[in-house]
């Protein structure tokens, strides 16, 4: 008998605050493991644009100055999880964001036979985190990040990876709006961290090193969680 579990794609969950390296350790471990980074804001605006009936109602909402009901967004979630790029596995990247999302994500998983096998915590520094977020800044081109101080391309003003010259900064990556943006995510967060705790899915990696140390440690998490 076929054993199907073999052919269930994996799924992952990154925590941590903004300028954790969310982003930057989520596409590395697109390119060694062929997962799809799946975030919220993304996945909003592909519906929409696409015109889905999900999308449709995310639109209506929108428009209407609302915020959109954590059903819709489970329900745009199924439609691209269902898609063939998905197969070998997604990394949820701002999704679950409470304890309620959490439990939904869950009924949704069940039902594909899917779980989450790992939800990874980046644990870091808030102090050094003003640092490090004031420093970053992006390829207009491609999204992929940059630093002041811990990354920069190659060559000056130009993107390694797409060749993009069009690098650009967030407005709201300042020392005050980053201290209120930490409180909020500790706020926010912490049953998320009880939650996947309480799962045994939970596992916490300093975020504080290298880039390339810290995807190391990620690999063997995700080689372990999905073995």
């Amino acid at each position: 008998m076929l054993d199907t579990a073999k052919n269930i794609a994996p799924v992952l969950i990154l925590l941590g605050p903004p300028g954790a390296g969310k982003g930057t350790q989520a596409r590395m471990l697109e390119e060694q493991f062929g997962f799809v980074q799946l975030s919220t804001g993304d996945l909003l605006r592909a519906a929409v644009a696409a015109g889905t009936e999900a999308g449709q109602r995310a639109k209506a909402v929108m428009e209407a100055g609302q915020l959109v009901s954590d059903d819709i967004v489970i329900a745009i979630l199924r439609d691209r999880m269902a898609e063939d790029d998905c197969a070998k596995g997604v990394i949820l990247d701002g999704f679950p964001r409470t304890a309620v999302q959490a439990e939904a994500l869950d009924d949704l998983l069940a039902e594909t036979g899917q779980k989450i096998d790992a939800a990874i915590s980046l644990e870091v520094d808030d102090a050094a985190m003003v640092t490090r977020i004031a420093g970053r800044y992006t390829c207009g081109g491609c999204g992929e990040g940059y630093h002041d101080s811990f990354k920069q391309p190659a060559k000056a003003g130009t993107c390694d990876k797409c060749g993009g010259t069009e690098m650009k900064r967030r407005a709201d990556d300042n020392a005050e709006t980053v201290a209120s943006r930490l409180e909020a995510y500790h706020a926010q967060t912490a049953p998320l961290i009880t939650y996947y705790k309480g799962q045994g899915a939970l596992i916490g990696i300093d975020a504080m090193g290298e880039i390339e140390d810290i995807a190391a440690k990620m690999s063997a998490i995700v080689k372990t969680a999905t073995a």
